[in-house]
């Protein structure tokens, strides 16, 4: 089994994002490591009506590189 590193679980959950909510923008906040994932945090903004809202993430990244589980939440 190919056991990724915290920086590529990062840059994973991080391309994932801006692929799926259209934004360059992102800001890992927390990246631990949970069994054989790694779990990264942060926000990003989204666009509702017109007005900038940040929105909060969770990625859940395997040792294989797939993200297993995503998770938004508005703040």
């Amino acid at each position: 089994m190919t056991t990724v590193s915290k920086e590529i679980a990062s840059q994973i959950a991080v391309e994932h994002i801006k692929l799926r909510k259209g934004t360059e923008k992102i800001d890992v906040a927390n990246i631990e490591a949970k069994g054989d994932c790694w779990i990264v945090q942060g926000t990003c903004p989204i666009d509702m009506g017109g007005h900038q809202w940040a929105e909060k993430f969770q990625v859940l990244v395997d040792g294989k590189g797939q993200i297993r589980a995503l998770d938004f939440a508005l703040l």
